[in-house]
């Protein structure tokens, strides 16, 4: 039943991750499990670089970000999530826009922030005599803005676009998130400027992004391929290792996402959303934690700390 005035929609229902009865129970436990973990994860890791003076270096810097854009980014997702495995997910419009432009923000600054710790990563190996000068705290701190305002950008120009159509055929999101795909399948005007919107605004953050770490690997790769030292080859390459990871696991996800037809089943979209909306955050703390002895040294002063009496 589509709740409507005479123009438009005000209300939509987001059919969640599947429609089978037996299913839900069981996936509610498992994707608060997820929220839980990501949450205690990423705040965890954003505290501990806060704490840890050691770690106030561009490279924690930018793990800061990542993990407080993670932190946000599933509270975006998965608390609304988890309302369609126990009832009907009735959301209104204006809680559909929001949720749509927190999404497609918090999605960009993820792209640049990986980007931006790829160059980091490019400047420590390649250039480390410059390495304080290319990124003081001044460069970095534009580079933050940098990347929150490519974020503001691109989630504006969906939304914008977004609110210029009419929902008047339907409002049933098939779906577990306000994403721009499904919206597009419910309206009765024409979506071309809107398509044309979301080719350009994701090709430019995923190409550009894309290309840079590429270029930054490329030259990270010959130059770790040239040094003498095996010691110091295996030190450059744990430091990569973990970012390239986290960085095939959300770009080869978001990719697979946007740029295919928009013929592709529904059930393709939402578990290769689930790998860069909510695997993803979950992960990263672990990603750049398990073998990062800084993390470990940190962890081990700050519960000691915790630990001693006053």
């Amino acid at each position: 039943m589509a709740l409507r005035n005479a123009s438009s929609v005000k209300e939509f229902i987001l059919l969640g991750l599947t429609q089978q009865p037996e299913l839900q129970l069981p996936l509610f436990f498992l994707f608060l499990g997820i929220y839980v973990v990501s949450m205690v994860g990423n705040l965890g890791l954003t505290v501990l670089i806060v704490l840890n003076p050691h770690l106030h270096t561009p490279m924690y810097y930018f793990l800061f970000n990542l993990s407080f854009t993670d932190l946000c980014y599933s509270s975006v997702i998965i608390p609304r999530m988890l309302v369609g495995f126990v009832k009907q997910n009735i959301i209104s419009h204006a809680e559909c826009m929001t949720q749509l432009f927190f999404f497609a923000f918090f999605v960009i600054d993820e792209c640049y922030i990986l980007t931006a710790m790829a160059y980091d990563r490019y400047a420590a190996i390649c250039k480390p005599l410059l390495y304080q000068v290319t990124m003081s705290h001044q460069v970095c701190l534009l580079m933050t803005m940098g990347v929150y305002m490519m974020g503001f950008a691109g989630a504006m120009s969906h939304i914008v676009c977004m609110l210029r159509l009419t929902f008047c055929d339907g409002n049933i999101i098939n779906h577990y998130v306000c994403d721009i795909h499904p919206l597009l399948k419910l309206s009765c005007t024409s979506t071309s400027i809107n398509e044309l919107v979301v080719f350009i605004v994701v090709g430019v953050n995923v190409i550009v992004p894309s290309l840079t770490l590429f270029v930054s690997y490329t030259l990270i790769l010959s130059n770790i391929l040239s040094m003498h030292s095996a010691e110091g080859r295996s030190k450059a390459f744990s430091t990569c290792g973990s970012h390239m990871i986290a960085v095939s696991l959300f770009f080869g996800a978001a990719a697979f996402m946007y740029l295919k037809p928009s013929s592709a089943s529904v059930d393709e979209d939402k578990v290769s959303t689930i790998f860069y909306t909510i695997l993803g955050p979950m992960l990263n703390p672990f990603i750049y934690s398990i073998r990062n002895k800084d993390v470990h040294i940190a962890l081990r002063k700050t519960l000691t700390k915790g630990g001693l009496p006053k």
